[in-house]
């Protein structure tokens, strides 16, 4: 008999974490070995506990999900971790994947879809929602904007004006003009207010944080 498949439920709502949980405990061929609420804490007790799949929501208090899977992968390569979410636009799954994520669910899946998930991500597969992959793979043949270029887009969608991109970036008029030309033809926009639009649709940039 196989030993159960160990699990790390990372989420920094204790209800989500709970009902995770309990779906877990169903199931002889699972197990619980820990929960965390943050990224810091995930980090530890994966060193710790070294379980068998980590379940991890995209944002969390203190890093996104792709940069907690980065860190956990750049320490233990074979990782295997799946995420529940509801941020499921392509930019997250997108990073999330390039990171080393072997799944992504929609935090509306049915519980039944969760224990799927877990257990094909245990054998080395992928496991996508429904529509989830097919983000991925559009997203996947969309230019990426450089870190600079999602500065100015981050500044534009504030509202920002390029005169205030200046003074904030320390970068001249023109190069603030060069960067908005290379975004509008990544996004396939024609002026700041489609670029704001597709960038929030994308998950490129989001407001009020």
């Amino acid at each position: 008999m196989k030993p159960p498949i160990r699990i790390l439920v990372v989420d920094d709502h204790a209800m989500v974490r709970f009902a995770i949980s309990q779906a877990i405990q169903r199931h002889s061929d699972l197990t619980l070995v820990g929960e965390a609420e943050n990224g810091k804490n995930a980090v530890a007790l994966y060193r710790k506990l070294l379980p068998d799949v980590v379940t991890m929501d995209f944002k969390l208090p203190d890093r996104d999900g792709d940069e907690i899977i980065a860190e956990i992968r750049a320490e233990f390569p074979a990782a295997r971790i799946v995420l529940i979410s509801i941020f499921e636009n392509a930019e997250s799954i997108f990073r999330a994947t390039k990171a080393g994520a072997l799944g992504y669910v929609s935090k509306g899946a049915k519980v039944s879809e969760i224990i799927q998930a877990i257990r094909k991500i245990a054998t080395g597969k992928t496991y996508f929602s429904e529509g989830l992959e097919e983000k991925l793979a559009t997203r996947r043949e969309q230019e990426n904007l450089t870190p600079r270029e999602l500065e100015v887009l981050q500044l534009v969608a504030t509202g920002y004006s390029n005169k205030e991109i200046v003074a904030a970036l320390h970068i001249s008029l023109s190069t603030v003009k060069l960067h908005l030309q290379h975004i509008f033809s990544k996004l396939g926009a024609q002026d700041r207010t489609q670029a704001t639009a597709a960038a929030l649709q994308r998950g490129i940039v989001r407001l009020g944080e």
